[in-house]
């Protein structure tokens, strides 16, 4: 998952300015080349009291730079106005990399302050730009006259143009001042979410004694019943305890502004909006997609459920089906986690995740001591090609931490684009080394945590292989139902057994793990889908349900209550059973309310389709077949967005995606 917070990406090459004296002292280092490794930030001359002046340098430094694009006496083209606003601001980039990066891994009340400060200023600098009529009408200009242009270009202009149509430049006055109201309001709400979400998660791990992130491992493995309730419980009610980081309020607000937004453009609810430019296209595409695919999960969590009835020996809830999961688990493949573990080291599997890329991709990966890094559980590596030349900059920042947002993700720190290489972070919510309750062990991490590190570096792999001239369509910056696919594709390799070979050794005994285990967890890995998908499915269709609603609708709504009651409505015609919740329930949905997959939560299992019917073509090439290998690089991960996501599917597979693919999978036909 991609959570760069930016301003629309500007600006002219022949026009671009630089502000190193600018208004500030030039001590800030943000407003001073880096003279660092590979042109790393330098994280130990960044100050906290940097930030603010440094945002507002770039938001200068962009204005002056629109300024010069409109003077511009020349017929507009895609060097004089779109590439020039792709280039708007180097300031605003360098301080953005670092900013959001670091206030999602370490969201202290300082950086909270900052964030508070600065998101309003971006989003009014935001709305200046796409709302300008006149800086439409060169873009549009451009646009309109397309065909002398690459097909990287027609893209990049085709998004842009569409940044301005989705962000109210066609509105009158009014509308433009209601949409920029609307436009700062989120931006503050999706902030405040973040940090209430953040205070809950914290006083979750203060009830419970555990984190968030270990919470399937402990519902697996907690013999004691009532606690498991317990902990069912405040998990599942985290965001709705009528405290002061209740985010109900927000969640609601979030909602209307966003139902209004839509018909401010011209849509009849906000999801119609949302997938107006995804491979989806609209919301009864994704409806009838998600549909037969929970369907298929009730009826096979239904069937396990009777298996797991029997060994319970009373009735299942909720705060039960891990647990007993587990157990049918252990009796089916004679499977217990505890005995994979000691093979999964967090460090290991990192080796594995890196081997996987370099047997597929041919590329090498070493780990770069001379590149600063932000925290002292962070290390940074360095990707290269068989020729030595320099592919990109990795940071590993794999611990749980009292101020990181929960969850797993990948972000940039810098962009790929012609002549510059991209710096890349993975982050994660692994247990601390010294939080492990086997003590003396490393960090040791469960199947669930191995296939995390595959994913997200499956996603950095896709932002270090683009090979695009412009950062607006580089690397991950694609449609989001279109971006998980690689993620996703790249998980197959953690349990293939030659690459199983090179990770998985007994942090204890150094023995490799034996084949019978391997063999056991291959044949676990289709175990309990009906649980897995079907939670991931009933939060997709959430999603879109409360982004299908219109503003009159949503105005009905009042407090807790409704909110509680539209989703036990939807969960009941959706057929979701009552021992299975959706993964994320509304109050916590940090996906959907502040992290960008409003009405794309379905994303995952929509690129699921794409990733194991890619898989699937591996499989019959061979899995290591060079061939196969390098299409695949070519084609997609070397494109980025720089052609519509299905052309490149078509052209890779030679056939549109086999949607049973997923249910084959899955394990659930």
């Amino acid at each position: 998952m991609k959570r760069t917070k930016k301003i629309a990406r500007p600006l002219c090459l022949a026009l671009l300015m630089t502000v190193s004296a600018c208004n500030n002292t030039p001590k800030n280092i943000f407003l001073q080349e880096w003279d660092t490794p590979y042109g790393t930030a330098p994280f130990s001359q960044i100050t906290l009291d940097q930030y603010v002046p440094a945002f507002k340098a770039g938001i200068e430094e962009q204005k002056k730079n629109v300024e010069a694009i409109l003077s511009c006496t020349e017929e507009p083209t895609f060097e004089n106005t779109v590439l020039a606003m792709e280039k708007a601001s180097p300031i605003l980039d360098k301080v953005q990399g670092v900013f959001f990066n670091l206030s999602e891994s370490d969201s202290t009340p300082e950086m909270q302050a900052i964030e508070e400060e600065i998101t309003p200023l971006l989003t009014d600098a935001s709305n200046e730009i796409l709302m300008n009529e006149a800086l439409f009408a060169r873009v549009k200009a451009v646009y309109e006259n397309m065909d002398g242009l690459t097909r990287e270009q027609q893209m990049a202009t085709k998004k842009l143009y569409q940044s301005f149509e989705r962000n109210g430049v066609g509105l009158d006055e009014a509308g433009k001042k209601r949409f920029g109201e609307i436009s700062n309001r989120l931006a503050a709400l999706t902030q405040q979410f973040g940090q209430k979400l953040l205070a809950e998660n914290n006083a979750f791990k203060e009830a419970t004694g555990i984190t968030v992130s270990e919470y399937y491992d402990f519902m697996a493995s907690c013999d004691d019943r009532a606690k498991r309730e317990q902990v069912f419980k405040a998990y599942s009610s985290r965001g709705n305890n009528g405290n002061e980081n209740d985010t109900n309020a927000i969640v609601l607000e979030v909602l209307k502004l966003r139902a209004e937004m839509a018909r401010l453009l011209g849509y009849p609810n906000f999801a119609a909006f949302q997938l107006s430019n995804k491979m989806a296209g609209d919301p009864a595409t994704v409806d009838n997609f998600l549909q037969p695919i929970m369907d298929a999960c009730m009826r096979s969590a239904k069937a396990q459920m009777k298996e797991m009835q029997k060994i319970a020996g009373h009735k299942i809830e909720a705060w039960d089906w891990m647990y007993y999961a587990e157990k049918l688990r252990a009796q089916k493949y004679a499977l217990d986690e505890n005995l994979t573990k000691p093979y999964f080291q967090a460090d290991s599997v990192l080796k594995g995740v890196f081997t996987a890329a370099e047997k597929i991709y041919g590329i090498s990966i070493e780990e770069a001591p001379e590149v600063e890094v932000y925290n002292p559980e962070v290390r940074a590596y360095k990707l290269s090609e068989p020729d030595g030349s320099l592919i990109g900059i990795f940071y590993r920042d794999y611990y749980v931490r009292p101020t990181k947002r929960g969850g797993a993700w990948m972000n940039n720190f810098r962009e790929q684009s012609t002549g510059v290489r991209p710096v890349i972070v993975n982050v994660c919510n692994f247990p601390a080394p010294n939080e492990d309750p086997t003590a003396a062990a490393p960090s040791l991490l469960t199947i669930d945590n191995v296939t995390t590190a595959f994913h997200e570096f499956g996603h950095a792999l896709h932002g270090f292989l683009t090979q695009c001239n412009y950062a607006s369509v580089s690397g991950t910056n694609v449609a989001r139902d279109f971006v998980e696919m690689f993620s996703q594709f790249n998980e197959n390799f953690a349990f293939v057994p030659e690459i199983l070979s090179q990770y998985a050794n007994n942090c204890y005994t150094g023995e490799p793990i034996p084949a019978s285990l391997v063999e056991k967890i291959r044949k676990s890995l289709q175990f309990n889908q009906g649980f897995a998908a079907g939670e991931t499915c009933a939060a997709s269709i959430l999603d879109m349900k409360w982004h299908e609603l219109s503003v009159d609708q949503l105005a009905t709504f009042k407090g807790p209550e409704d909110i509680r009651a539209f989703e036990d409505k939807v969960c009941k015609e959706m057929g979701l059973i009552d021992e299975i919740i959706p993964r994320y329930r509304t109050s916590y949905f940090n996906h959907i309310i502040a992290s960008g997959y409003s009405a794309g939560y379905y994303s995952y299992l929509w690129s699921e389709v794409l990733a194991v019917d890619a898989w699937e073509k591996f499989k019959e090439d061979g899995i290591f077949n060079k061939e196969t290998a390098s299409a695949f690089r070519k084609t997609f991960l070397e494109k980025g967005g720089s052609e519509e996501p299905m052309v490149l599917y078509r052209q890779f597979r030679g056939a549109d995606p086999d949607p049973s693919a997923l249910m084959r999978a899955r394990g659930l036909q």
